[in-house]
């Protein structure tokens, strides 16, 4: 292990070799110190014998962290071409790591490895939570993602109701996973910098996972009572029920989004489905 380590080129010299410079419409920052890289690897553990797969790793800093890992296997999908040859030159001399270059948001994970997988990803802020909301959809192929946002994107994910960072991803994501921030990055810490610090969440998905018809009606639910914050639920849930929704999951009708727990949530979807199938 120390040996492959000790020949591994520097991340400069990867960038240099393959004109990796960042690419702003592609959500580009590059991480390369290498100690943050390990504490992102060592936040994503256990990995022993996890198959993991990795979006965005540029030039390969997470990589080369989850390769130092005990993990079965690292997928990496990359869809900017400079670091996917990047990445292929780095998986000559690695037979566990495997180089898709193709959009992630286009690609059915769970049918890339075979379980238990696991994602580990910085990130591209620009389809950060896109990506997100359709993991969360299929939460049950996971053990754990461990996944750099922007920091108040990473807030959002755990925050707690009646605060200002509450919101629909903040149901979705507790409602399936125990969410936790890892760690905090600097701007500063990465290539360009970006305009806000980042952080590391970790997300574990529970044991039990509703339905994919559960699912659906939970994000209409939320994007309806979200989708206006300073309306009463009454008003924002009108399409779905409104007051008569409210009082049959036994939540007042006049509160507000934000001041719902996850529990009441959760409640007032069950109840909604059960007043569609009956």
């Amino acid at each position: 292990m120390t040996a492959q380590i000790i020949n591994r080129p520097r991340l400069s010299e990867v960038i240099a070799k393959f004109a990796l410079r960042a690419d702003k419409s592609l959500g580009q920052h590059f991480l390369l110190d290498r100690s943050l890289l390990d504490q992102i690897g060592r936040a994503a553990e256990p990995l022993a014998g996890v198959n993991v797969i990795e979006i965005g790793p540029g030039p390969g800093g997470l990589t080369r962290a989850l390769l130092d890992s005990a993990a079965a296997s690292v997928t990496a999908i990359e869809v900017d071409p400079r670091a996917v040859a990047a990445i292929r030159e780095l998986a000559a001399a690695e037979p566990r790591l495997t180089v898709l270059e193709a959009d992630a948001l286009g690609e059915d994970l769970p049918a890339l490895v075979p379980a238990p997988r696991a994602i580990v990803a910085n990130l591209p802020y620009n389809i950060g939570t896109p990506l997100l909301i359709r993991w969360l959809g299929e939460a049950a192929s996971y053990q754990s993602m461990t996944l750099m946002f922007q920091r108040e994107v990473a807030e959002r994910i755990c925050a707690s109701p009646s605060t200002s960072a509450y919101g629909r991803l903040s149901v979705l994501s507790q409602w399936l996973c125990n969410a936790s921030i890892m760690m905090h990055i600097p701007a500063t810490a990465f290539t360009p910098p970006p305009k806000i610090d980042s952080a590391v969440i970790r997300l574990v998905p529970h044991a039990t996972q509703p339905s994919a018809t559960q699912f659906q009606a939970m994000e209409r639910l939320t994007a309806a009572a979200f989708g206006q914050r300073r309306k009463m639920l009454r008003g924002a849930l009108r399409p779905l029920g409104g007051a008569a929704l409210c009082d049959a999951a036994g939540i007042a009708p006049d509160r507000r989004a934000e001041t719902l727990t996850v529990e009441e949530f959760e409640r007032l979807m069950v109840v909604g489905l059960e007043k569609q199938q009956g």
